[in-house]
């Protein structure tokens, strides 16, 4: 893409738009940057924007595409771009082959992050400098224009998606796909379309959730590059071109590690992934489909298998995936208390739920709910919950889930206000759920924005009121 002279409108100031703007000023652009809430934007209303005048305009994920300026540029004939459409387009050759760094596409509802890092892990320990980067780490933009990097491991959003038409990815995947952000999408297929984009024109290899009939659809469907690979991954025991599990350990069906894909390889036992088990042993299935995800991503990419297999060993998820932040110990047990702040929907609650045995979880639910309902996610866990603990200023979702299915579990209603305090007393009613054996289980099934300043300030929180309780009574 040519810059030069070309006038470049960079709709919000976030992350992604001083990555965008910096980039495209740096390749001779005028750029025009507008946020109505960031007082360094050369412009605060969009509605003075002359887009007759405009060449293209970049957007961060925030804005929706019913937004009335995005609909004002398109009436106006002006593209749209995301970030990582603008990437795309500008990238530069690796200093070492001369040609642009290959990206690795990660996108789906939930285990977008953990298997990204996972990824940038295994190529980074075969000698390359394989960033993650996108919907984490640094900004698109700027990795796809430093020719150091020979890879990116791209995190891909569904906003960012919805105006991305170029991709060609080398290896790409669907993690999986459940309701979510449909307010922004304008519905599940609309949300499920943008998703399927990056599998089109993938050129190696594509990853799909097998155990996912949507998933499934859409890699069967997809418009890829001739020769490209299509591998299946599932928690059961792998079919003909699928990466599994059988008898403890995982298992390529699909050629994956260089042998002929109709004869099933043992690639290692879970066992060994301490990353992957509760201390009891118990796999945490969401981290166990992560791992293999991974795995065929960086196989399919055509690296090392030895060296990618001792790697994720290894991994350690990033913060507030599942994470022991806390334990109190006495002469009958323990209490733990786990951090799951990134459960930021129903699907991904209910993966976290699920790792743990009946009568065993004191929860702590409850946020902004997106439009969601839990009445599923409550069914399939009751047997789980000895108490929950719901925060939150929209409750009422929660609370209506919790009533219908499962009015014999106890539960405590957190006030919103004054919100400084929301987290320790959520972190006391949860604790007095819990004997002995139980987690204090913080995976809220909605998002963060409501009290918080993210989902990782949540769980900080969480994590530093969840120590204070321990040390409280390790030392009345």
């Amino acid at each position: 893409m040519d810059c030069t002279d070309k006038t470049f409108v960079v709709a919000g100031l976030g992350v992604s738009g001083r990555a965008m703007a910096q980039v495209l000023a740096d390749r001779g652009a005028h750029v025009i940057t507008v946020d109505e809430r960031n007082e360094q934007a050369d412009v605060s209303d969009f509605g003075a924007v002359d887009w007759t005048h405009v060449d293209a305009l970049c957007v961060s994920p925030v804005f929706n595409p019913r937004t009335p300026f995005i609909l004002a540029a398109q009436q106006a004939q002006v593209p749209v771009m995301s970030e990582v459409e603008l990437a795309w387009n500008l990238r530069v050759p690796n200093e070492r082959t001369g040609k642009p760094a290959p990206w690795i596409g990660i996108t789906g509802t939930n285990g977008k992050t953990s298997t990204t890092e996972m990824v940038a892990e295994m190529l980074t320990a075969c000698g390359l400098k394989a960033p993650a980067v996108g919907n984490i780490g640094n900004a698109l933009s700027l990795a796809a224009v430093d020719p150091t990097n020979d890879v990116l491991c791209v995190e891909l959003s569904s906003f960012q998606m919805h105006f991305t038409d170029s991709l060609a990815l080398k290896c790409a995947t669907i993690t999986n796909i459940a309701a979510d952000h449909l307010d922004w999408h304008g519905g599940m297929e609309n949300y499920a379309h943008d998703k399927s984009k990056v599998f089109h024109n993938a050129t190696h290899t594509i990853v799909y959730n097998a155990q996912d009939e949507r998933v499934t659809k859409l890699a069967q469907a997809a418009q890829t590059a001739e020769g490209c690979d299509r591998v299946g991954f599932t928690l059961d025991k792998p079919e003909l071109g699928q990466i599994g599990v059988a008898d403890g350990w995982i298992v390529d069906h699909a050629g994956l590690t260089g042998s002929e894909p109709d004869a099933p390889i043992m690639v290692a036992p879970i066992s060994e992934f301490e990353h992957l088990r509760e201390p009891d042993g118990t796999v945490y299935p969401h981290l166990l489909a992560d791992a293999l995800t991974a795995l065929a991503l960086v196989l399919g990419f055509g690296a090392d298998a030895q060296k990618c297999v001792e790697a994720l060993k290894q991994f350690h998820p990033g913060g507030h995936r599942i994470a022991c932040v806390a334990e109190y110990k006495n002469a009958e047990g323990s209490i733990r208390f786990i951090d799951d702040s990134k459960a930021t929907n129903a699907h991904a609650a209910a993966a976290s739920l699920g790792s743990f045995a009946d009568h065993s979880v004191s929860w702590i639910a409850g946020g902004l709910a997106k439009g969601g309902r839990f009445e599923q996610l409550v069914a399939d866990n009751h047997d789980r919950l000895v108490g929950v603990t719901v925060i939150g200023v929209d409750q009422e979702p929660m609370l209506e889930a919790l009533k219908t299915s499962a009015p014999d579990v106890p539960v405590t209603v957190i006030d919103p206000e004054p919100k400084n305090t929301v987290m320790a007393r959520a972190v006391e009613a949860a604790a007095r759920y819990a004997q002995p054996g139980n987690v204090v289980l913080m995976a809220p099934a909605c998002a963060s924005m409501d009290q918080f300043k993210s989902y990782a300030d949540r769980g900080d929180q969480f994590a530093n009121d969840a120590r204070r309780w321990v040390d409280e009574h390790e030392h009345a």
